[in-house]
């Protein structure tokens, strides 16, 4: 029998391991981000792994009951003194004794991955759903009986014209002691939206009630915990997705979900919980208590849509790709698991499609495609990208693909964006050497007094890398690499029949960008490039005149070198942008204007969804996308800005002779 194979996720690297192999060495010996401080005795905690369980399709692995070794004596002490979380295991105890994929979570992570979704800082308009009203309640009297909750509802109506509200049971059953401690003055936040009273504290509150935006993905979860008030932002901030070990893209998990019992209940109560630590962690780092957050709006796509609510994603994962609802959902908090304040409400944006979701409706909310008069393509690039293209004329929208190479998975030395990874690169033409920069340190690699040494390299170092390569000539227009011979450097080293070029080395570590991970990314953005050229089709146009980069991680790309690579199509220089986070921005939006809520549901049904899966053409587009930058297409833009070697390498990547110009 052949030894166990372990799949670590999110990295998503993997080898086989001799049975009986400590998870801790699996991953030294893979170049897994796992933490270790006591060195192995199972003291510090640092190494807690989360192992899956069933069929992992993707991986082509089934986990059994029994491939880690059984919790042993040092684990159960571990958890007796001071507790494991659980489904948890300590990585320097448990031991490999079959196939299995391992999550490592991000709290086990030397290089924890920074979560790039600052809050937008352009002004919202504020018309709040919920809001504050003060009243004096009438003390309770013998000879008129009437209940503490119907004095309420009296002074409601007298005092603030306010009737037929909604008090939740949760809030009832705090309402006698807040009166009495009110001394029967006590500040009621009224969602008027959805009529129904969200918390009631004693006295008069002069601080503005709270409220959560929160954009759910794939691999990010961010939130913004916002000031009714005045729209601030209180506090920020981002966790991974913990569905990511149950499958680094959507149908991963969807397939998790078919081909294992109870799969899709446990992928919602992780993202539960996981919002659950975000909200009490941004409260905590804005001084307040979560009982102070009286509302919250989530986007997100649609299968993470579908199993936050608890719904089995499985039809999302065969034509035609059926919601179960589609509508803005609007639901109590505590339902979803977020315990905020007792009548918190949540409003769950509207989906456009099977596969294009609340985030792509929060991101046109955002960004207003519909009121511009030149054809815009607006990409939301993630592991699931999602696409608008249209003007004040017609909207279509589309989901495509990407899978996680963008994201700096499936890269061979890839990893997720935290400091000391390569995020910006450049190549001198002449000398083929590069220079870089990390995140943490805004100098560059050739700067005076730069020694930081590069964990590896993420998402939007992989792209300017690529496409570097390809305007200094290691790379032609197929993505072949070529040798040292045919580029003219020995930066361009041999690996099996391809070559690979080094970015960086020591002497005794380095940092390759090898023929795979150009084929990774080249898969990626072809899919990207033939979800927007589909689009185009069904409107009829060869061109675009502004494309707009959205998504965390499309702040972060430069514009020049995702034409270079053929993301995007060709478009003035000027006229490519990044929006950031614009679906964090259109949660924000829709938490702090109710009337932007009327808005966004109004707008789904103006946009026109193309489906990407059953599409004629789409395989033909692909096909064609795969070159750099395109195949077929024309560049106009890109060539008066830049000018791509024309070289060709065989298959071993020799050769290095110029193709005749057509």
């Amino acid at each position: 029998m052949s030894d166990p194979l372990v799949v670590f996720t999110p990295s998503g690297k993997r080898g086989r391991v001799p049975a009986g192999t400590p998870v801790l060495d699996a991953a030294r010996k893979l170049g897994v981000d796992l933490d270790s401080v006591c060195g192995g005795r199972g003291i510090c905690s640092k190494c807690q792994v989360a192992p899956g369980r069933g069929a992992f399709p993707k991986h082509g692995v089934t986990v059994a009951d029994d491939a880690l070794s059984p919790v042993n004596a040092v684990e159960r002490r571990y958890d007796e003194k001071r507790g494991l979380a659980p489904g948890r295991r300590l990585g320097c105890q448990a031991r490999i004794e079959g196939d299995v994929v391992i999550d490592v979570p991000p709290e086990s992570q030397v290089h924890r991955q920074v979560v790039r979704k600052a809050a937008s800082d352009a002004l919202v308009e504020m018309d709040p759903a919920t809001r504050l009203h003060f009243v004096t309640v009438e003390e309770p009297d013998m000879d008129a009986p009437t209940g503490d909750l119907e004095r309420l509802r009296r002074a409601l109506r007298d005092q603030w014209a306010l009737e037929g509200l909604h008090v939740p049971l949760p809030v009832l059953a705090t309402l006698q002691t807040v009166l009495r401690k009110g001394e029967w003055g006590v500040t009621v936040a009224v969602n008027h939206a959805e009529g129904s009273v969200a918390a009631v504290w004693p006295g008069l509150r002069t601080a503005a009630p709270l409220g959560l935006a929160i954009d759910l993905g794939s691999t990010t979860v961010a939130a913004h915990l916002c000031d009714l008030g005045d729209g601030s932002v209180k506090a920020s901030g981002g966790i991974m997705n913990p569905q990511i070990r149950f499958g680094e893209d959507l149908m991963s998990r969807v397939s998790y979900a078919m081909m294992n019992a109870g799969g899709a209940a446990e992928m919602t109560a992780a993202v539960r919980a996981a919002l659950q630590a975000l909200a009490a962690e941004l409260c905590a780092e804005a001084g307040v208590i979560p009982g102070d957050v009286v509302e919250a709006v989530v986007v997100c796509n649609p299968v993470m849509h579908h199993l936050l609510l608890g719904i089995d994603p499985t039809e999302l994962g065969q034509a035609p790709f059926a919601l179960a609802t589609s509508d803005a959902q609007h639901l109590a908090c505590a339902e979803l698991g977020l315990a905020l304040a007792p009548g918190a409400r949540l409003y769950l944006l509207p989906c456009i499609a099977g596969h294009v979701g609340a985030d792509a409706a929060a991101v046109a909310l955002a960004e207003a495609p519909d009121r511009a008069e030149a054809m815009t393509l607006i990409v939301d690039v993630g592991t699931n990208a999602e696409l608008i293209l249209g003007n004040r004329e017609r909207l279509l929208a589309c989901s495509s693909p990407t899978g996680p190479a963008f994201e700096g998975a499936q890269i061979s030395h890839g990893q997720r964006a935290a400091p000391g990874a390569i995020e910006r690169v450049r190549i001198d033409p002449a000398t083929k050497a590069a220079r870089f920069r990390v995140i943490g340190d805004e100098r560059w690699s050739d700067e005076p007094g730069f020694d930081v040494v590069p964990t590896g390299i993420c998402g939007s170092g992989i792209i300017e890398a690529v496409a570097e390569m390809r305007m200094a000539g290691l790379l032609d227009a197929s993505g072949l690499v070529g040798s040292a011979e045919a580029t003219g450097t020995p930066l361009c080293v041999p690996q099996g029949r391809t070559h690979a070029y080094r970015l960086w080395s020591d002497g005794e570590r380095e940092i390759l960008v090898t023929q795979g991970d150009v084929r990774a990314i080249q898969l990626a953005k072809s899919a990207l490039y033939a979800g927007a050229r589909l689009l185009m089709d069904e409107a009829g146009v060869d061109a675009v005149e502004r494309v707009t980069l959205a998504g965390a991680f499309g702040a972060h790309i430069s514009p020049l070198h995702a034409t270079v690579l053929g993301m995007i199509p060709d478009a003035p220089q000027g006229a490519v942008t990044s929006a950031g986070n614009a679906a964090g921005h259109g949660a924000r939006v829709a938490l702090c204007n109710r009337a932007a809520r009327d808005r966004v549901e109004a707008l789904v049904r103006q946009i026109t969804k193309v489906e990407t899966a059953v599409a004629p053409r789409f395989q033909e587009h692909f096909v064609a996308a795969n070159a750099i930058p395109h195949a077929v297409d024309a560049f106009p833009h890109l060539a008066g800005v830049v000018t791509l070697p024309d070289v060709h390498f065989g298959a071993g990547g020799g050769g290095g002779r110029r193709r005749p110009r057509r």
